[in-house]
C-alpha cells in the first residue's frame, strides 16, 4: 500500500522530511521477513569446496549503529566496508529467479544478505537517502551501490542462480541513524517513487561485489 507524500514525519539526520517541512516522500508498507546477523564470512575460497559453517541468526530484531552497521555481523564498524555494511534484498527476486530455473523454493537466508523485505523495489534507492520505520524504531540508510551476487549462488541456491541473480541482488547500504529493526510488518520511507510490482525484476545498474 502506498501512502500520500505527507509532511509530519519525525525529523531525520538525513533531512528527508521532517515536522512542517519541505522534502516530499513517500510510504510504503513493507514487510521484513528475515534479519540476518552473521560474525564471519561464510562464502570463501572455492564454492565447490562448500561454506564454511559459521554461526547466522535469523534474528527477531537487529541492532543497527550509526556508521558501522548491524550490532554482531561480519561488515559492523569495517572502515572499508562503511558504505556497504547492510544489504538490503527484495524476497521477490529469489521467488523470480526460482521460477525462471524452475528450481527452489530457496532459502532468503542463502543470499546472506542482512535485510529481507517483501514490498519493496529496491534499485531507485541507490544514491537516496531513505529509512525503515518498524517496531516504533526509525532506522535511516544511504542507499550505496548495488549488491551484485557472487558465484556461490550456483552452489547454494542453484546451478544458473549467479547470472539470473545478477541485476537483482539488493543494495549495500550506510547506516545514517541508530536504531532497532524489527521482523514483521515495516514502513519504507523514500524520497523517490518506487513500484513494489517491480521489485523482483533486474536492474540495470552497476554492479558492486562484496560477498
Amino acid at each position: 500500500m502506498v501512502h500520500n507524500p505527507s509532511t509530519g514525519w519525525p525529523d531525520f539526520h538525513t533531512g528527508l522530511a521532517y515536522a512542517g517541512g519541505m522534502a516530499q516522500h513517500f510510504r510504503y508498507d513493507v514487510e521484513i521477513l528475515h534479519l540476518l546477523v552473521s560474525p564471519v564470512h561464510a562464502y570463501f575460497g572455492r564454492a565447490r569446496d562448500g561454506a564454511a559453517d559459521v554461526a547466522t541468526f535469523d534474528a527477531e530484531t537487529a541492532e543497527v549503529v550509526a556508521g558501522k552497521g548491524i550490532v554482531g555481523d561480519r561488515f559492523f564498524g569495517k572502515a572499508a566496508h562503511m558504505d556497504a555494511a547492510v544489504t538490503l534484498f527484495a524476497v521477490e527476486a529469489l521467488e523470480a529467479m526460482a521460477s525462471e530455473l524452475a528450481a527452489g523454493p530457496f532459502n532468503p537466508l542463502a543470499t546472506r544478505r542482512n535485510v529481507i523485505l517483501r514490498g519493496a523495489q529496491l534499485a531507485p534507492l541507490v544514491g537516496q537517502d531513505f529509512a525503515l520505520e518498524s517496531g516504533g524504531s526509525v532506522v535511516e540508510f544511504h542507499g550505496g551501490r548495488p549488491a551484485h551476487p557472487c558465484a556461490w549462488m550456483n552452489e547454494v541456491l542453484a546451478p544458473g542462480a549467479h547470472a539470473s541473480m545478477r541485476g537483482r541482488g539488493g543494495i549495500r547500504c550506510r547506516a545514517l541513524s541508530g536504531g532497532i529493526l524489527h521482523r514483521g510488518p515495516a514502513v519504507l520511507v523514500s524520497p523517490v517513487a518506487l513500484d513494489p510490482g517491480e521489485a523482483g525484476v533486474p536492474s540495470l545498474l552497476r554492479p558492486g561485489r562484496l560477498p
